[in-house]
């Protein structure tokens, strides 16, 4: 999943965003939307790492993938 979009979004500088996603020879965006590593990376970080990274049984995450400490 990740090589795919690596593949598809990489440019010189960045990643770009895509005009169309159903449309493999679209033209991607002159931009990166800023969830590319506010949440997109994150996320790719938590499902690759080792398991015991985070306690989920003592942590909730945000949308935005920060970890908060649950209510005892």
């Amino acid at each position: 999943m990740f090589q795919s979009i690596v593949k598809v979004s990489r440019t010189e500088l960045a990643n770009a965003a895509l005009n169309d996603v159903s449309n493999p020879d679209s033209p991607n965006s002159d931009s990166m939307e800023s969830f590319w590593l506010a949440e997109t990376l994150k996320y790719f970080y938590l499902i690759f790492s080792p398991p015991d990274l985070i306690n989920l049984d003592e942590y909730v995450l945000t949308t935005e993938a920060h970890p908060f400490q649950r209510a005892s």
